[in-house]
């Protein structure tokens, strides 16, 4: 919609980059989600990232699906590329375009519900693929769109807003991509800019698939019964034309706190995140271990943020499947299509 856009007019004083572009041509529509809402400040982290590394914003392709986190590229580099996909079935778009254009760097933009539910399959697999990617999950553990039912990673004994207990147990994200075999796997929480935004980067300019689970609050679905300002307070309180959905303006929620420290942050609920961040000698190039210290630091109750493992000697899909260094959308008919001798030729030699 038309009056979401910015205008284009700017600062004259805003400060390029070394590639002459400034912080605003990173920037993508008006967000049109809560005031205070995490994702926003992901995609506030997306745009420093690139900012800072001179990234040539068309360079990008961002892939979504279906959620409040999905509609985010949509706030970030206007220039870049873009898809938005069916429900669950991003990664799967993703790697066709990868394949097709090897060019382009690829971003997968996803939520707890598009990879974690219905999209975890697909999340699996890409990762084990090899597809040269950054991923990042903005993480809530609630449907946010059809009104803060419990997601695929919300912990066993959360409240809902409605006051129902979660009673399945939770899937980790970070665990399920060092199983599938992430060459690159980080957590980070959204209001920790300056954890997240060095995260983004190294994400960017790994090569193969790099995941980030980033803990993103949601501030819609923290009211409760007994409240004067809770919705369903107001609702019975006043006779309205209409049934409208009101969400009060939040602050975001910000943090910042030493490696080797745990911060407790609270939520706009009340309920309160554990946050333990990385020392400095923590070595992230041991798949196992890092397994083994993430599944050590949740049976205390506390969710380990920074990058927890790196390969430093990864490879991606298209080195596994040794395609040509041309993209293949670029090729013509002929160098796709070589006949009938070609391809009886590549037969014979599997025979």
């Amino acid at each position: 919609m038309t009056y979401l856009a910015k205008p284009k007019m700017r600062h004259p004083g805003l400060t390029p980059n070394k590639l002459g572009f400034t912080h605003r041509d990173y920037e993508g529509s008006i967000s049109t989600l809560c005031a205070g809402c995490g994702h926003d400040s992901i995609s506030a982290a997306v745009i420093q990232a690139c900012y800072e590394m001179n990234f040539e914003p068309y360079r990008l392709a961002k892939m979504s699906g279906i959620g409040c986190s999905s509609k985010t590229p949509d706030y970030f580099l206007s220039p870049a590329h873009g898809l938005n996909s069916m429900h669950g079935r991003m990664p799967s778009c993703l790697t066709g375009a990868y394949l097709a254009n090897r060019d382009l760097v690829y971003m997968g933009i996803s939520g707890d519900g598009d990879s974690a539910s219905i999209g975890l399959g697909q999340f699996i697999h890409s990762i084990r693929r090899g597809v040269n990617m950054i991923y990042i999950t903005e993480n809530n553990g609630v449907y946010g769109l059809t009104k803060g039912q419990f997601s695929a990673t919300a912990d066993k004994g959360s409240k809902s807003k409605t006051g129902g207990t979660n009673m399945d147990s939770p899937i980790d994200l970070v665990s399920m991509a060092l199983l599938s075999g992430a060459t690159f796997v980080a957590r980070s929480f959204s209001g920790d800019k300056k954890q997240l935004v060095p995260l983004i980067i190294a994400g960017i300019n790994h090569p193969g698939p790099a995941f980030i689970d980033v803990i993103s609050p949601c501030v819609a679905f923290n009211n409760h019964a007994g409240s004067t300002k809770a919705y369903d307070f107001v609702r019975a309180h006043n006779e309205a034309v209409n049934r409208l959905d009101f969400v009060e303006n939040r602050d975001e929620i910000t943090t910042d706190y030493e490696p080797g420290t745990v911060q407790e942050v609270t939520q706009h609920d009340g309920s309160v995140l554990r946050l333990f961040k990385l020392h400095k000698e923590y070595d992230p190039h041991d798949r196992i271990a890092a397994m083994q210290y993430q599944q050590m630091r949740a049976a205390q109750g506390e969710i380990v943020t920074g990058l927890i493992y790196m390969d430093p000697d990864a490879s991606h899909l298209h080195e596994a499947i040794n395609t040509v260094d041309t993209p293949l959308n670029k090729m013509s008919e002929k160098d796709l299509c070589p006949g009938s001798a070609i391809l009886e030729k590549i037969n014979a030699g599997y025979r």
